[in-house]
């Protein structure tokens, strides 16, 4: 039995009143994010970058172009202070310029540097790949649906968002 399983099986004791299959999937879903968390982040280590910032740099390779700061705020669901921080560190590494805006003065366009390309080039598909073993055990039907189904619950929230 997983750790999460316990957990049910001890409120259970406590309040065999409440249906707690809630503990069963939301519980899951957080343990195996933190768990996926706590791996990713020591492979971040190595490079002196946080998840957040691994976030940016994704965000940005995936945009192939620029993208305004309060697009990456919205991106990542973090605050523009935040943001702000995360983006004066990556600029400082080198990863990433902010330079005023061509259409609007008045924004920033945020764009990765030739080194920041080449850092997220590198990392992220030895990321994808740590994460495709986390999901051996699934077959690959099981993972397409697994994936449909959280994507059935994360839709409304995101709308929300």
């Amino acid at each position: 039995m997983d750790v999460v399983g316990r957990i049910r099986e001890q409120w259970s004791e406590q309040h065999p009143d409440l249906d707690l299959t809630p503990i069963e999937v939301i519980g899951r879903v957080r343990r195996l994010a933190a768990l996926t968390n706590q791996r990713h982040d020591e492979v971040l280590d190595d490079l002196r970058l946080s998840r957040m910032e691994f976030e940016v740099l994704s965000a940005l390779r995936r945009a192939g172009g620029g993208l305004r700061p309060s697009q990456l705020t919205r991106e990542m669901l973090s605050s523009g202070a935040a943001t702000t921080k995360r983006l004066a560190r990556l600029e400082e590494d080198g990863l990433i310029t902010r330079n005023t805006s061509a259409r609007d003065r008045r924004e920033v366009d945020v764009r990765l540097t030739e080194r920041g390309r080449e850092v997220i080039d590198r990392v992220f598909p030895a990321q994808l790949e740590h994460e495709r073993a986390l999901l051996e055990p699934l077959s690959a039907e099981e993972r397409a649906r697994l994936g449909e189904l959280l994507a059935k619950v994360l839709g409304p929230m995101d709308l929300a968002g």
